[in-house]
């Protein structure tokens, strides 16, 4: 082979402003009322069951530290796998951790790598992601990974420490009012200050987080509260009078829907990352081939409904399928499942879709109509209500016959002359595209890609080919750099049995590439392909195209001839890891194997590919999807309409 290798006496939750699920203040007892700050649930009675405790044969309840019940409520719920970083303040409860059998907790080298781990964790498999920190910077690295798991709904637990109660508002060493930051990017904070609330905390969280729209919730715990002891009773039930998500949609919104499907003469499914969220993909599948109609999968929803399938005509968006974008502006009914409109993908709200209806599907209220007026609004769980649409259009169309054949022998003409594709880079270094997508066809669908945020995450959610949901993890809302390495690195703990690849950045990588030692020293073989441009790549293209290629501290100086620093064939070897560097399109498949064959270790490539490609299709920020162009000055021909 040509290329080069080497060898983190009460609970208080504060009130919120702007949160999905507020359940009050005052301490969290069945005694106590909670209030809401979102009209997100409904009134119903039903209270959510709690996993069963151990049954114990004393009748006296067993006296446990503050740190211990964290500890055993952590157990009663069923994690398996923790990740965070000591420090003073979260310190009696590490001391606890170490007894524990049942709980892996991994050392991570940075907080944020810990937030971002729990998410990987949680993304790839729908279970509750934990991280733990302690107070000041240790909690205030978590807020990055936090924001971020709330941007994407991910269920996501924080536990941080916190001084002694005594000394709060004192500005003592390593306070920070880390619930008070956190408000808006939680589902909800909890402060505890006593060991026998925490019990019914921890149950409460994790009830909040994995339930109506995941999300992330913060728990921070005093050291006087983790050092004193209580008893520890186990609640058989949360109860929290207000938080009600609403699973099962109105039957006459459904009717509504369904037969609005059946007399459109251009649907299309606009699929959500809340396809996902909700475990969603088989109802999904049944309805679009009952239907027949076309679906487009968001940068959130890549595999909630299979690449393969023809109904599929890619992501839509900013840097979406021309086949895709202009489905959504032609259309006359968008039946939007678990999305939000995000400006990426509407473009020009007041341009987007503009002959089209809107049924509107989430379980989050708050989302209906916050972009887009929704026609026929639907509050309930993407399952649920995909089933029960589902039923109703085979009855709505018993009567209204659905005929779509015009619609696809335009859709069939786009997909023909506006292919997804690539240039090959005029100066001879790699195409950032051919690599991804060779990672993609040789590694295979049953494979989780991670990203981090800017080309390279366009291109691998562009060129890999996504048959099933959760194989694809990224950072959609927030767009964190940094996020890949360490969510490979949780989906790797969670499904070690399933090959997981990093695909970053020469800039993201370098934000958090020291959870490499945390991969090596536990055993957790993930593969890193760096696409290397040496540049803040992204940037850089909005620099070339919109600010007349003056390219304003962009140059990262890691690739092609540059002093290359850092020398990241050097740091893997550093870190444990296997290094290698790949510059000829030749070599790309070899490497590739080599990585997947690789699993003593981690293993980080280093594909030197040229600063000069960039993500096409693109609609620039702030006009209509309809501008889309599919290279640059270059835009789809409308004569034929």
């Amino acid at each position: 082979m040509a290329f080069s290798q080497s060898t983190r006496s009460s609970c208080t939750p504060p009130q919120r402003a702007r949160s999905r699920a507020n359940p009050g203040s005052g301490r969290l007892a069945p005694h106590h009322s909670h209030s809401m700050s979102r009209k997100e649930y409904s009134m119903s009675t039903e209270t959510a069951p709690v996993p069963a405790a151990p049954t114990k044969k004393a009748t006296e309840p067993e006296i446990l530290t503050g740190s211990g019940a964290i500890l055993r409520s952590l157990e009663n719920l069923g994690v398996t796998d923790v990740f965070g970083l000591p420090g003073g303040a979260i310190m009696p409860f590490y001391d606890e951790l170490m007894s524990s059998t049942g709980i892996r907790h991994i050392l991570v080298r940075h907080e944020q790598g810990a937030g971002h781990a729990a998410e990987g964790y949680a993304s790839s498999t729908g279970r509750l992601g934990v991280c733990i920190a302690t107070s000041g910077p240790g909690a205030t690295n978590l807020v990055t990974a936090i924001a971020d798991a709330y941007m994407d709904s991910v269920p996501l637990l924080a536990i941080t420490g916190q001084v002694f109660s005594t000394l709060m508002g004192s500005d003592a060493f390593q306070e920070v009012d880390i619930s008070g930051i956190t408000m808006p990017i939680t589902k909800h904070s909890f402060l505890v200050t006593r060991p026998e609330d925490v019990p019914a905390t921890i149950a409460a969280a994790y009830h909040i987080a994995t339930t109506g729209r995941p999300g992330p919730v913060l728990v921070d715990v005093t050291k006087d509260c983790q050092q004193n002891s209580a008893p520890f009773i186990w609640p058989p039930k949360v109860d929290l009078p207000g938080y009600r998500p609403v699973l099962k949609a109105h039957g006459k919104q459904i009717l509504a829907a369904a037969q609005m499907l059946a007399e459109a003469k251009r649907p299309v499914f606009y699929v959500g990352g809340g396809v996902i969220r909700a475990k969603a993909s088989v109802e999904l599948l049944e309805l679009a081939e009952l239907v027949g109609a076309p679906v487009v999968t968001t940068l959130m929803a890549r595999g909630a409904f299979p690449d393969s399938n023809r109904l599929n005509l890619g992501m839509p968006g900013m840097h979406g399928t021309v086949p895709a974008v202009l489905a959504i502006q032609e259309s006359d009914l968008l039946i939007s499942l678990g999305a939000r409109f995000d400006d990426r993908v509407t473009g020009k709200p007041s341009e987007f879709a503009p002959d089209a209806k809107v049924v509107h599907v989430d379980i989050d209220p708050a989302e209906i109509s916050k972009i887009r007026l929704a026609d026929v609004p639907i509050v309930g769980d993407a399952k649920e209500v995909i089933a029960d649409l589902t039923t109703a259009f085979r009855d709505a169309v018993a009567t209204t016959p659905s005929d779509l054949t015009a619609w696809w022998e335009r859709l069939d003409l786009l997909r023909a002359r506006y292919p997804l594709g690539y240039d090959e880079p005029e100066d001879g270094l790699l195409s950032p595209q051919y690599v991804i997508e060779r990672i993609g066809q040789i590694t295979g669908p049953e494979a989780i890609y991670a990203s981090g945020v800017g080309q390279h995450q366009m291109w691998a959610a562009q060129f890999i080919k996504y048959e099933r949901p959760n194989a694809w993890l990224n950072s959609g809302g927030a767009g964190t750099m940094g996020y890949g390495v360490p969510a490979a690195m949780g989906a790797k703990v969670a499904e070690p049995e399933r090959t997981v690849w990093a695909i970053d950045g020469d800039g993201c990588f370098q934000m958090t590439n020291q959870e490499l030692a945390t991969c090596t020293i536990n055993k957790i073989p993930i593969k890193v392909a760096i696409i290397n441009n040496s540049s803040l790549g992204m940037v850089r293209q909005w620099q070339t195209l919109f600010y007349d290629g003056r390219h304003s501290f962009t140059d990262l100086n890691t690739g092609h001839d540059t002093v290359m620093i850092p020398d990241f064939v050097k740091m893997a070897d550093a870190y444990g890891a296997l290094g290698i560097r790949v510059r000829n399109k030749e070599d790309v498949d070899a490497a590739i194997k080599l990585a997947n064959e690789t699993n003593d270790r981690p293993v980080v490539i280093d594909f030197i590919v040229s600063p000069h490609s960039m993500v096409w299709p693109m609609v620039p920020q702030g006009v209509g999807n309809s501008n889309v162009q599919y290279a640059k000055d270059h835009a789809p021909s409308w004569d034929e309409e």
